[in-house]
């Protein structure tokens, strides 16, 4: 069975299918522009300007919000405004040129927003959460590049069907604690809490060595530039959940002081 990222961007099939350039061989031909296909080193620099765009407008609100102004109405639209680009660039990725760079801008709203209401409770924790991000990106990346960690199809069927089990985890908990007085085993600061969200950190990193992979496999099949923008959103992503997932465990840490 071919298993795929669950990254709804990293795990969609034009990243396993090759472009396919032909030409008749008369004086009107034109010859292949390589500088329009997809690369790594392409894919790299944009997953940067993402970032930086993301950095900018996540400081907007974490200055907002350290100066009287409530940080999560802009938070809270920047992630429905963002998932909605997801959704759309996920079905039309020839757009992605124009959706990545507004989500990069949008997420941040919400990124700055969340963040600076966890450093209002726990002093310092963004820092430390934003810290143990990039590490374990830099070290997953290094594991890949260097090919110590090798994706192959068991590898794939492991990690999805873990992140599968955790986002149906996820859904039924938040449904169950929305109409129910059910309280979801991963609030709180218990060891079990804290566990789960380890397991979750893990299993997010995992996602990583998945996008590592279909970003190369794109650039070796030759797609299109635009793919470049679609790969780095899927990055993203997965980036942000990481992060997130980082202040959370932070959080019950930190709480148990």
């Amino acid at each position: 069975m071919n298993f795929k990222s669950n990254n709804p961007f990293l795990g969609n099939k034009n990243f396993s299918k090759p472009t396919v350039h032909s030409y008749s061989p008369d004086e009107n031909s034109t010859l292949i522009d390589y500088g329009q296909e997809m690369t790594v080193s392409g894919t790299i620099n944009k997953s940067f300007f993402m970032l930086l765009l993301l950095t900018a407008t996540a400081s907007l609100t974490w200055w907002l919000a350290f100066n009287g102004f409530n940080p999560l109405p802009l938070a809270i639209g920047g992630a429905i405004v963002g998932f909605i680009l997801v959704l759309i660039s996920s079905f039309r990725p020839q757009y992605s040129s124009y959706l990545a760079p507004a989500y990069a801008l949008v997420e941040g709203l919400f990124i700055g927003g969340i963040s600076a209401v966890f450093e209002a409770m726990y002093p310092g924790i963004v820092i430390q959460a934003v810290g143990a991000t990039f590490v374990t990106f830099l070290v997953c990346f290094g594991l890949y590049k260097y090919q110590i960690v090798k994706v192959n199809e068991q590898f794939k069927s492991v990690v999805i069907a873990a992140t599968l089990a955790v986002a149906t985890y996820y859904l039924i908990s938040w449904l169950l604690s929305m109409f129910t007085s059910f309280v979801p085993v991963h609030h709180g600061n218990s060891l079990m809490s804290i566990g789960i969200s380890v397991v979750v950190i893990i299993i997010a990193a995992l996602n990583l060595f998945l996008d590592f992979d279909l970003i190369e496999k794109g650039a070796k099949n030759r797609q299109p530039k635009y793919m470049e923008w679609f790969g780095a959103m899927g990055l993203m992503i997965t980036l942000v959940w990481l992060y997130i997932e980082f202040l959370r465990l932070l959080s019950k840490l930190s709480s148990r002081n």
